[in-house]
């Protein structure tokens, strides 16, 4: 008997690709056994509720078709269920931060086939109040970025936006005061930005989390302490080749709980999206959701399970 997907998907991602390759990627995926329908979003908050429906009518497989928003939002749908089926991803936004640290292809072909084989891992998803993330939450001057590019304009000219959009903020960039309880570190500091981690593929930054494992019950916690220009420009280059780890200006560890307290208004980024401010207790959920994964092994997922 075929099993059932829900594909979710955005309608606008990566210059609307989706909509001329619908009818190929249904008719693959039907193929390869999997009776799928669709769902096209019409607005922020939308593949949540989609995600959530498709988990109550009882769906096999849920694919998320989209970029990192989308694969949040439907992460959002499913992560409070008791029964939660597998997840499939089919990256076509700008970054695909999350993707690529799975190496599911960006090629739409090889992303079904993927996900035809339903070979799934267990993934730990982030929780901070009553929101979730899979892939990183932050906060500070340079994590607003993400959600300050304009949506035409990520899908235009991809990574350069950020990288254009944060040359014209380096001068302004401004410390915020925090407040950091965790079983591991009591911290109060003057700080640029801090970023809790899930994988190691962050803005586009395949090495900003080199250590990180998506299924080891641990954030990876990056913390700048306020530095100047140039301190900052020599951090951001190191992040580039994955050894700002040591740098004097950074504070890194690794928890299952961290608290987040200033008395600035300091705006939180959640998986690339707005995601409120702070206060924030942020908290892992364990090998919390299956995620459909190439079971050839050509992943950087670096799992417990050797995978």
């Amino acid at each position: 008997m075929a099993k059932r997907a829900r594909l979710i998907y955005n309608p606008s991602s990566g210059r609307e690709e989706m909509k001329k390759k619908l009818p190929d990627i249904l008719q693959r995926l039907e193929r390869g056994g999997l009776e799928t329908s669709t769902h096209a979003t019409i607005g922020e908050g939308d593949a949540t509720l989609a995600a959530a429906d498709a988990v109550e009518r009882g769906f096999d497989v849920i694919i998320a078709a989209g970029g990192d928003g989308t694969l949040n939002e439907v992460v959002n749908g499913m992560a409070e269920k008791s029964h939660r089926p597998l997840l499939g991803i089919m990256p076509l936004g700008t970054t695909n931060d999350f993707a690529r640290a799975l190496s599911i292809p960006r090629r739409w072909e090889a992303a079904c086939d993927i996900i035809i084989e339903q070979y799934a891992r267990p993934i730990d998803v982030g929780k901070v109040n009553q929101r979730y993330f899979i892939n990183i939450a932050g906060g500070g001057s340079m994590t607003e970025l993400t959600y300050e590019v304009p949506s035409k304009m990520k899908t235009m000219i991809g990574q350069l936006a950020y990288y254009m959009k944060g040359l014209e903020k380096l001068p302004r960039l401004r410390p915020i005061e925090v407040y950091i309880k965790s079983p591991e570190m009591d911290l109060h500091e003057q700080v640029m930005l801090f970023i809790i981690a899930n994988s190691n593929s962050v803005g586009g930054f395949e090495k900003l989390a080199p250590e990180a494992s998506l299924d080891d019950g641990l954030f990876d916690v990056f913390i700048l302490k306020k530095c100047n220009l140039v301190e900052f420009i020599r951090v951001a280059s190191a992040a580039l080749r994955g050894e700002h780890i040591n740098d004097p200006n950074m504070i890194y560890f690794k928890t299952n709980s961290i608290q987040v307290t200033s008395p600035d208004y300091v705006q939180i980024n959640l998986d690339g999206e707005f995601g409120g401010t702070l206060p924030c207790m942020f908290s892992m959920l364990p090998s919390h959701i299956n995620i459909i994964v190439d079971q050839t092994g050509n992943s950087t997922y670096k799992g417990k399970n050797g995978f």
